[in-house]
């Protein structure tokens, strides 16, 4: 199955929405039916002790640039989730496992599977950001494999419950900027000068010598 669109972030700019994106608690907050969002060391990590970990976990997004950059998604990096989602009938609770495979602003690729009783999925996803004349524009794609009761529904079902996700996700994240303001203004200057000559903002958007990209 392919699933593919546009989503447009009003009134910020591509590094605002690139610094939201870096922050897995952002993600673990945007996104709809998310327990938790973590980084494990493998991709098969114990649920359960993630679970009893992470349950009471009360952890906020943040504009600290200094907080994004200590957890933020790494390239290689494995990150575990607990994802609750609606498809039709049917209300399964997907352990799942991701990979980040490339991440450098603006773009960032993904892979990882996910499980859920007599259900489970692969799956590949992209993601680029473009300035727009009013804020940014999201392009993203994922290809995914569903298997066990959840592939008997048909895209028919299954399409609308993606992208009503999807929705709300992007509806979260821009909610989150217009309250948090991340990384705006002077915040975003303080922080590319950090003393080792980086910065920290550097850091969290991949680059490697300090370069706007």
């Amino acid at each position: 199955m392919e699933f593919s669109g546009t989503f447009e972030l009003e009134d910020v700019t591509t590094e605002e929405v690139w610094l939201a994106l870096s922050d897995p608690v952002m993600i673990e907050h945007a996104l709809p039916g998310c327990e938790f969002l973590v980084a494990v060391d493998d991709t098969d990590p114990d649920f359960d002790a993630l679970r009893e970990e992470h349950a009471d976990r009360d952890v906020e997004p943040t504009s600290d640039p200094a907080v994004i950059a200590e957890r933020a998604f790494e390239e290689g990096n494995h990150y575990a989730a607990i994802i609750g989602i609606s498809i039709g009938p049917v209300n399964p609770t997907f352990e799942t496992v991701v990979t980040i495979d490339d991440r450098d602003q603006s773009y960032m690729e993904a892979s990882g599977e996910g499980s859920a009783g007599d259900s489970s999925f692969e799956m590949s996803s992209w993601m680029d950001l473009d300035e727009a004349d009013d804020g940014v524009e999201v392009e993203w794609a994922t290809e995914a494999d569903v298997f066990g009761r959840i592939a008997q529904m048909g895209q028919r079902v299954i399409n609308p419950a993606a992208n009503q996700v999807v929705k709300r996700f992007f509806s979260s994240v821009q909610d989150e900027l217009r309250e948090r303001e991340i990384a705006e203004g002077g915040t975003v200057e303080q922080a590319q000068s950090d003393e080792d000559g980086r910065g920290i903002v550097d850091r969290i958007l991949g680059r490697s010598d300090g370069s706007k990209q």
